[in-house]
């Protein structure tokens, strides 16, 4: 999966565009992503994660960078085995493509 495109409130990802947020797994994207408390992420918004067994979560966090993780979060995800990186949702659109051959999950919210 390649993202060719990021402005607040849409992405593009293999030609597809999407205006909510998303997590983009290396075979499907989920594009109904949401979290139990909007703008804060929290461990169980991230079970289908966790599921997938990748060794990377790429997080953006949001144009301006609103979306909250929690050191917990972090903690939950690290003590499963999956690497963390957290970074607005444009530069962390950058690093996915740059690690997308790895075995690489992005979560990205869209807005704020």
């Amino acid at each position: 999966m390649r993202i060719t495109d990021y402005h607040f409130g849409k992405i593009v990802i293999d030609h597809m565009a999407y205006t909510s947020d998303v997590i983009v797994y290396p075979d499907r994207v989920d594009p109904s992503w949401w979290r139990k408390e909007g703008h804060r992420l929290q461990p169980e918004d991230l079970d289908a994660v966790v599921a997938a067994g990748q060794e990377l979560l790429i997080i953006g966090t949001g144009d301006s960078g609103m979306m909250e993780v929690p050191e917990r979060t972090r903690a939950f995800l690290e003590a499963k085995g999956i690497a963390v990186s957290i970074e607005r949702t444009a530069r962390a659109v950058q690093l996915f493509n740059e690690q997308r051959r790895r075995n690489v999950i992005g979560a990205f919210h869209l807005t704020c």
